[in-house]
């Protein structure tokens, strides 16, 4: 893995992770842990989308990732797509802790298989998990399996209506209720955001493929960071 740092011409900084193995197969273990400073701004994007590959029986890959934001920083953590591909066996893990006066924008996109390429997943392994806390009080947990025919799971009308894509967002910060309006209006009718507290606004969205994911995603994002979205999600 590698980290890039872009020239950014306001007072930020931001990060580019860049996987240098083109993406993560069985056995495969990465780990990152970042801390953001007080009263300090940092995006956290990737190069393009992370691909979880087709795994030998028995192995499976692992991701972890440990965040920390101390009082009156803010962390944009903006991974582009998650592709999963047939046969993929993926274990991923997100760990945020905020400080007090802290504030988070948390995006978590995923694509199940790619649409152009008429891609299903008929035998998948994949485990995700995100907690996000203020110090030692939960705010955000979710979690999502999916294993086996996940094509067939994706086609309930109450897991995702057949949908090829879905992303999980959260803002965690003081005028968090003060945006949900302005947001309701750009969902599709396939979003939906609200408040779990006054601070804290949980976005929810599925999509048809990633296009169609991105094109409801950039604008959203735009609002949320005030124009400052990282160039890597405009290529």
């Amino acid at each position: 893995m590698k980290l890039v740092f872009p020239t950014v011409f306001r007072p930020a900084a931001e990060a580019i992770l860049v996987n240098t193995a083109g993406g993560i197969t069985g056995g495969d273990k990465y780990a990152l842990t970042a801390n953001v400073g007080q009263n300090a701004t940092l995006t956290l994007t990737t190069q393009a989308a992370e691909r979880a590959y087709r795994a030998q029986p028995g192995e499976v890959g692992e991701v972890s990732t440990s965040l920390r934001v101390e009082s009156g920083g803010r962390l944009n953590w903006l991974p582009q797509e998650l592709i999963l591909f047939e046969r993929c066996a993926l274990r991923r893990r997100l760990d945020v802790t905020l400080a007090e006066g802290a504030e988070l924008l948390m995006v978590e996109p995923v694509v199940f298989g790619r649409a152009a390429m008429h891609e299903e997943l008929r035998d998948v392994n994949f485990s995700d998990r995100i907690r996000i806390r203020r110090e030692t009080d939960p705010l955000y947990i979710d979690g999502m399996d999916l294993r086996g025919d996940a094509a067939a799971h994706l086609t309930h009308a109450a897991i995702a209506d057949g949908a090829g894509a879905m992303v999980s967002l959260v803002l965690a910060a003081p005028d968090a209720a003060n945006r949900l309006d302005r947001l309701r209006t750009m969902l599709p009718p396939t979003g939906a955001a609200s408040l779990l507290r006054k601070d804290l606004l949980v976005l929810r969205l599925l999509a048809s493929d990633s296009f169609e994911l991105r094109r409801a995603l950039v604008p959203i994002f735009d609002f949320l960071t005030q124009n400052t979205l990282p160039t890597s999600w405009r290529l």
